[in-house]
């Protein structure tokens, strides 16, 4: 009898919850907020969009090409809403230009995973539990999560040994295999750092970081223009935007935001551009700006990298994001960059020619 009480009395752990993205969750989950489950109306209003998604598509992404042609705007308007979680990984492939990359180069992955040594090995090993550690995808030590993101990181570091491997690659790789293999995970981070569709993103990752650079003076320039009295607040307690934004740039808002905002960014991202990094870093500012203009620099810091919740709803944010009208800007700030550091590049090599080493 008294064992018995005794064994009563133990209790089971609990289970580890996790939210819908697989990501383990901390919080207790209340019977009133599971009730708050979706309706049969919003079941229904997911089902039309994902079969107006699968038409669009077509079988394995057979008719993506041709619709794009014929409906650029009704395209660009349906990734802006959200691209269906269950095509995520088929539609950032088409609309990245990896698929077409893998199709080109058959083999040249395996190859690169099996037969090729990386003078990044133990850098990677060292980082890969750093990424997304509370998912459950890459939380167990040497499981299938960790030797996927091992694979296309070394891969990578193989494939473009000018780059080679940078932490904040580990995010990226990290967030496309939770929605696609090893082979198209690694073509799409080819895609994104060399350019497919897009600009290349590989100078973010090369030696000093130069993209990172100008995307930070581009930034601080959009800010000061769209927010002057925060531009001026910033300056007074000597914040610049290195101090908040790289990580915006180098891991494209997937290192410490919502998941689910991160996903939506990412939708965008891929189809339109690193425009949506700066139109969704203004909009944050401008979402939290009557706070930030009062806050000395010691606590500017910390509301910078932890932005307060109804500011990561996507359906809030974002449409302010698209708001902001920043493509000519940008290329005429990307011209002043280049000139400005064209002028200091001259200046140090002269400097060089008059006092060698």
């Amino acid at each position: 009898m008294e064992k018995k009480r005794v064994d009563e009395s133990v209790q089971a752990p609990a289970p580890i919850r996790v939210d819908r993205f697989g990501f383990a969750k901390q919080e207790h989950i209340s019977p009133d907020r599971l009730a708050k489950s979706k309706s049969a109306f919003e079941y229904q209003r997911e089902e039309r969009k994902l079969r107006k998604w699968r038409k669009m598509i077509g079988v394995g992404g057979s008719d993506w090409k041709h619709y794009v042609r014929r409906k650029p705007n009704v395209v660009k308007r349906r990734i802006r809403k959200g691209i269906p979680d269950s095509l995520r990984g088929l539609v950032w492939q088409l609309i990245s230009g990896s698929r077409d990359l893998l199709l080109m180069n058959p083999g040249v992955y395996e190859q690169l995973v099996i037969y090729e040594t990386s003078a990044s090995e133990l850098d990677i090993i060292r980082d890969i539990s750093r990424t997304f550690p509370s998912h459950v995808f890459y939380q167990q030590r040497h499981g299938p999560g960790q030797r996927s993101l091992y694979n296309v990181l070394k891969a990578y570091s193989v494939y473009d040994r000018e780059v080679g491997y940078v932490q904040g690659m580990g995010f990226l790789a990290g967030l496309l295999l939770l929605y696609m293999s090893e082979e198209d995970a690694f073509w799409l981070l080819v895609a994104l750092l060399k350019g497919a569709v897009h600009a290349p993103m590989e100078g973010l990752y090369l030696e000093g970081l130069p993209l990172v650079q100008q995307y930070l003076f581009q930034f601080d320039h959009l800010m000061r223009e769209y927010m002057p009295k925060l531009g001026e607040h910033f300056t007074r307690e000597m914040i610049n935007p290195s101090m908040y934004g790289s990580q915006w740039f180098i891991t494209v808002f997937s290192y410490s935001f919502p998941f689910h905002l991160a996903l939506r960014i990412w939708d965008v991202f891929l189809y339109e551009g690193v425009k949506i990094v700066f139109k969704v870093g203004l909009a944050l500012l401008k979402y939290c700006h009557d706070d930030l203009v009062k806050l000395p620099f010691e606590k500017l810091i910390p509301a910078l990298k932890n932005f307060p919740d109804d500011a990561m709803d996507p359906d809030k944010l974002l449409p302010m994001a698209y708001s902001y009208k920043v493509s000519k800007r940008l290329e005429e700030l990307k011209l002043e960059y280049e000139k400005k550091n064209g002028k200091l590049a001259a200046s140090k090599a002269k400097q060089k020619q008059k006092h060698p080493a």
